[in-house]
């Protein structure tokens, strides 16, 4: 059994994976939930399930539990403000889940916590000024300035998914009140909204196909259709990655970073994502910062989120016992 294990959780907007993770952020054992509730007490219950799974498998070894959410978060209190996709809002997530666990809990935004490890140990060890975008349901987002996880005055600071890219777009997702969000246009959900209107117009493709044929247009086949390369496939990752490019271009002439990382479930399709996002990049950005700054995936992929959730349990947890 692994010593000096913490669990990571990584609440997403449509899924959830925890996982028991030691020092050496080696993963003993995952815990994958396809729901993540429709009120507050079932999204509790559902984490503390995942949770008590991965204790379990580990022979109830785990010190503490980090918490990622895709949520505004006022530090202080330990309260999820504002949740786009989940039903949090003024809830003390991390309090609530430490009485049932009976475990220490600490929370901070998803995309915060994915930043926080591929600094530490992945696409982004080495700078000091990065971004992380985190494209799955929406888009997370985390800044590190002078090496350190920027979180704002109160600590909902990141919300780079909800730059306006385009004022007149579609109304933005979940309870955002925007249009034109970067969320509602280069999203793993706009992915599968974009492909799914692709599919209808050239019914030729193998998306048109998939799609004829009665199979669920998801963001994983995209990226497998565009891979083994069909046309319909890749136009439609190269028109994401150009929105992506967009935002992109706003955020490098504001923060003016070494590297900005990109993550989720939708960086899968590698290159065909994100070269079109680095062209739109270098048209419309500013230099030197648009010549200077590196778009590169994240090396943990999927798992940013859960494994800097877990990082941020451990120094939790250490903080607590040299305190």
């Amino acid at each position: 059994m692994p010593k000096r294990c913490v669990i990571g959780v990584d609440l997403g907007g449509t899924k959830l994976l925890a996982g028991a993770v030691d020092g050496e952020l080696r993963v003993h054992h995952r815990a994958l939930r396809s729901s993540r509730g429709n009120v507050t007490r079932e999204v509790l219950s559902i984490i503390e399930g995942a949770v008590r799974e991965a204790i379990e498998a580990v022979g109830g070894a785990a010190e503490g539990v980090g918490l990622g959410i895709p949520s505004t978060i006022d530090r202080r209190r330990g309260v999820s403000v504002y949740a786009t996709h989940l039903p949090l809002a003024g809830v003390p997530v991390a309090d609530l889940l430490a009485e049932r666990l009976d475990l220490p809990v600490f929370m901070d935004n998803d995309a915060n916590l994915a930043m926080l490890v591929e600094h530490r140990a992945g696409a982004a060890r080495g700078v000091d000024h990065a971004l992380m975008l985190t494209l799955g349901t929406g888009i997370g987002g985390g800044i590190l300035v002078d090496g350190r996880v920027y979180r704002g005055s109160q600590g909902a600071a990141g919300e780079l998914g909800h730059i306006v890219v385009d004022q007149d777009g579609p109304p933005c997702q979940g309870n955002c009140p925007n249009r034109g969000c970067l969320e509602v246009m280069a999203s793993g959900s706009a992915l599968v909204r974009e492909a799914t209107a692709m599919a209808g117009e050239r019914p030729r493709s193998e998306l048109g196909r998939a799609l004829a044929s009665g199979r669920g247009i998801t963001g994983p086949l995209v990226t497998e259709l565009a891979h083994d390369g069909d046309e319909a496939a890749r136009d439609v990752l190269a028109l994401i990655g150009r929105r992506l490019g967009v935002g992109l271009s706003s955020l490098v002439n504001v923060f003016n970073p070494d590297v900005v990382v990109i993550g989720g479930g939708v960086v899968a399709a590698g290159e065909l994502l994100l070269e079109p996002a680095r062209d739109e990049l270098l048209t419309r950005g500013l230099p030197p910062a648009r010549d200077h700054v590196r778009v590169v995936p994240a090396r943990f992929g999927e798992e940013s989120g859960m494994l800097g959730a877990a990082l941020l349990a451990r120094d939790g947890v250490d903080a607590r016992a040299a305190a």
